[in-house]
Order: structure tokens, then C-alpha cells, then sequence
């Protein structure tokens, strides 16, 4: 089932719309202020986010322009009283995908939900996540938090490797054999120094997202 980000500050309008969306098979998980709103999308990965315009704290077009710029690929559908042409234009050059205006059918909003999530998804393989950490193959800057991580190349390319294979177990030779394209003048303790500095530049030096599986190697835990 896909999971659906809803932000709207109107409460009875988000029962309603939560409501909705539950009948119709969706997994819908709710907020009712901007900040909030982009918290989670830092921590989480949705198939949808349904975003009002105006929201406390942070607006809609905030929340849009912060997601976009730190990586995040997933859809949005904003939702807006404004119906001026100028309003419209805005809401899609920040990076929302499609708009309904208030009042809306939910039937509308149903339809407009269906097409969105139905769009391949041609990026997504470019970014790369887990927890608070996202990784941009095209653009090749990895963020922990929204802030950006400086890492050298092969700590970029070993990060990338485990997050395309991820709660699967790789030996030093493995590792050696797809991160080191000269692994002759390379030896197995540098993989484990990489490791070492890869825990501590992106998961603070703790082990228990990369873990270390005995007699088998290496292995990045995701949910």
C-alpha cells in the first residue's frame, strides 16, 4: 500500500481527507504545521506528500523548495484556495507536481492522487536514502540532516555501494573487488579503515546501521 504524507492545518478538512484516502487503501500519516511537516520528510520516505499552501510555521511553498533542494524526488500535490494563474505557476516552478483548488470533490482528489502515484518513477534510482542521510548519484553530494557531507571519492562511491545493496552482507574482498578498480596496490585492511571512517563521517562511529556480520563481512541494515 502506498504511504501518503498529508499536511493540512485545517483539522476537520484533514479527518475528512485522511478518511478518504484510508478507505481507499492508502496508508495516510498527518501533521498540521510546516515544520513538522518537513521534519518528517527528513526521517521518512513517502510515496506521496499532499501539502496545503498555507501552513503555521512553514508554508507549503517553503516546505517544497527546502525537499526539493536537499534531494527529495517524491511527488506533491498541493492543495489551495489561491486559483490565480500567477498562484498556480508558483506553486508548480517550486517544484509541486499538481494542485488542487478549494473547494474540491474528493473524488478529484482521489483522481489527481491515482495519476501521481501511477508516474514512473525515472529519478528515484538517483537518489539514494536512509534515515536522515540522502545520497545524490547525478549531482554526487550526500546530506545528513538537509546539511551537506564532504567525502572523499571512495567513501562516496563505498556509501553508494552499500545503499543500492542494502541488509545484504559483503566480505573485505568483495568490497575490495567493486570499490577499488586496481585492488592489486590495495590491501584488505584499507577497506576496513574505510569503513571505519565511513561510520564515523555518516553514522556518527556507530556500528548498528553498518554493522559488521562475523564471518561474513560487512552489512548496511535498512528498514
Amino acid at each position: 500500500m502506498s504511504k501518503i504524507l498529508l499536511a493540512e492545518d485545517d483539522q476537520e478538512l484533514a479527518e475528512v481527507i485522511v478518511y478518504t484516502l484510508n478507505k481507499n487503501g492508502y496508508i495516510v500519516t498527518p501533521t498540521h504545521n510546516g515544520q513538522e511537516c518537513l521534519s518528517l520528510l527528513k526521517i521518512n520516505t513517502y510515496d506521496l506528500i499532499i501539502l496545503d499552501w498555507m501552513l503555521p510555521k512553514l508554508s507549503g511553498i517553503e516546505i517544497i523548495k527546502e525537499f526539493r533542494n536537499f534531494g527529495g524526488t517524491t511527488p506533491i500535490l498541493m492543495l489551495t484556495a489561491k486559483n490565480l494563474t500567477s498562484d498556480l505557476e508558483q506553486s508548480l516552478d517550486s517544484g509541486a507536481d499538481d494542485y488542487v483548488t478549494k473547494p474540491f470533490d474528493h473524488k478529484e482528489l482521489l483522481a489527481r492522487t491515482r495519476a501521481l502515484l501511477r508516474r514512473p518513477k525515472t529519478t528515484i534510482a538517483d537518489i539514494l536514502t536512509i534515515d536522515d542521510i540522502t545520497l545524490n548519484k547525478t549531482k554526487a553530494v550526500v546530506l545528513k540532516n538537509g546539511q551537506e557531507i564532504n567525502l572523499r571519492p571512495k567513501l562516496f562511491a563505498m556509501l553508494e555501494f552499500f545503499l543500492t545493496n542494502p541488509n545484504q552482507a559483503f566480505s573485505c574482498e568483495a568490497i575490495l573487488e567493486r570499490i577499488w578498480s586496481d585492488s592489486a596496490v590495495v590491501g584488505l585492511d584499507t577497506v576496513r579503515t574505510h569503513i571505519k571512517l565511513l561510520r564515523k563521517a555518516v553514522f556518527d562511529g556507530k556500528q548498528d546501521k553498518l554493522r559488521t556480520i562475523r564471518g561474513r563481512g560487512y552489512l548496511l541494515e535498512k528498514n
